[in-house]
């Protein structure tokens, strides 16, 4: 098995938590595991064996593979999945990603959307390829609870998501984040990591500004994506 490429057909999971929390929520598209000689017959290991051997998922003990897909030294365990496309909800709340284009940061944010409670994401490219095992990484696992669609374009988005109140977050925008009063179903929409979203967001529905000191330029997406989600559904969790 060679390095991972966007043109394949399959993706990886680097680690026994990854593999595991695949398995758990994604089995029927798990192909094969592989294990390292260095792993240790452990609680999580049993429970990777079990899985496998219930829904007939090929075991193959090979250090090579594992050497050559991960860079890390203590990635023992790495677990095969077919790509999966389980498009977006369309009653459901949604991040909109417009352009992103880093891989931690957008496993990162996966993990935070789904931490607090949405589960829906929308891509709009061009954009980082959400199956590349460092976005897989980065997001602890969560991308096997998430639903996601890529578009083409802003356009065709909000052509298939008609009713709904969209929050564009924007340094030029006027209403404070604390300000908004969200009602009904919503999007919450952030730009590329380096340029934001343009000015033309800004005659979409109700823009927002994160507010904080002058001695920063502006957040990080991920920091920023994560403090929107925690504003916007700090009510689901009383």
């Amino acid at each position: 098995m060679k390095k991972y490429k966007k043109s394949d057909l399959e993706t990886y999971t680097l680690g026994t938590t990854l593999t595991l929390e695949g398995l758990n929520k994604k089995v029927k598209y798990a192909k094969r595991v592989y294990i390292h000689s260095k792993q240790e017959k452990n609680e999580t290991y049993e429970k990777i064996i079990k899985i496998c051997n219930t829904n007939k998922i090929e075991i193959i003990f090979s250090d090579k593979t594992i050497n050559t897909l991960s860079d890390k030294e203590n990635c023992f365990i790495i677990g095969v999945f077919e790509k999966f496309n389980e498009e977006i909800d369309y009653s459901k709340n949604h991040v909109v990603l417009v352009n992103p284009s880093n891989m931690g940061n957008l496993g990162t944010i996966i993990r935070s959307s789904v931490g607090f409670g949405i589960c829906d994401l929308a891509i709009i490219k061009p954009a980082v390829d959400i199956f590349d095992p460092k976005v897989i990484r980065s997001s602890m696992g969560a991308i096997f609870n998430l639903r996601f669609t890529y578009f083409d374009s802003i356009e065709e988005y909000l052509e298939k998501t008609k009713g709904r109140s969209y929050y564009p977050f924007m340094l030029k925008a006027k209403t404070v984040l604390q300000d908004v009063k969200n009602e009904g179903i919503y999007s919450l929409i952030f730009g590329n990591e380096a340029t934001g979203l343009p000015d033309s967001y800004l005659n979409l529905g109700t823009s927002v500004i994160i507010k904080h000191t002058t001695n920063i330029d502006s957040l990080n997406l991920d920091n920023a994506v994560a403090i929107a989600l925690f504003e916007f559904t700090k009510n689901d969790f009383k």
